[in-house]
């Protein structure tokens, strides 16, 4: 399809699912909840699943952490190569949440929330969470476009740059996380002793 075309596609659909000027006030503060809490679940299941998690399930999490790294990494260099300005910085559609001027594809909102859900779909024991993540970003990315800081498409992109930096770095675990372990093991066993010694964390 023709970039014009494409954009054009674009527009339409942010159109059809952006905020009228006098939305529903139940709407815009659903919007409100999953645009700018819902990902605060992602470092919160890390941090629960390495806290209380065996020496498998760590590693899980640093695994999913790293590719959520390597994600956001990729869609800030695609932002800088490319960008391309948010509905508001054109005029287009109504704006209800404050955000900077900066580039709007692809969203790295979702890219986090995919690129963790992903990488939690790539393990047997981690799937129903990663499915529960997946879903999760649903809401979150109708919101932002409902609100009228992002397009479809930046969804879209969010999702590609997700599925493969949770790709690469599930078949890069070996060496990625593989240096990384140890090291961070000891410094939680450290950190955490006190806490450790009353049984609320696991070694």
């Amino acid at each position: 399809m023709p970039k014009a075309s494409m954009e054009k596609l674009n527009h339409s659909l942010f159109l059809l699912i952006n905020a009228g000027a006098h939305p529903s006030p139940f709407l815009l503060n659903a919007a409100m909840l999953c645009a700018e809490w819902l990902i605060f679940l992602i470092p919160a299941g890390l941090l629960a699943g390495w806290l209380r998690g065996s020496e498998q399930t760590r590693k899980l999490m640093l695994e999913a952490a790293v590719c959520g790294i390597v994600a956001l990494s990729a869609s800030m260099l695609i932002g800088a190569l490319w960008p391309h300005p948010r509905p508001f910085m054109i005029g287009l559609g109504t704006n209800f949440l404050e955000h900077a001027a900066d580039s709007s594809f692809p969203s790295d909102h979702l890219t986090l929330q995919w690129s963790t859900a992903f990488s939690f779909l790539l393990h047997r024991r981690l799937r129903k969470f990663g499915l529960a993540f997946s879903l999760l970003g649903l809401p979150m990315a109708w919101a932002r476009i409902y609100l009228g800081v992002h397009f479809p498409l930046d969804m879209l992109g969010a999702a590609l740059v997700a599925a493969l930096s949770a790709g690469l770095c599930f078949g890069c675990a070996k060496w990625l996380i593989g240096p990384l372990f140890p090291a961070l093991s000891f410094i939680h066993k450290r950190l955490f002793a006190p806490w450790i010694r009353r049984g609320w964390i696991l070694k």
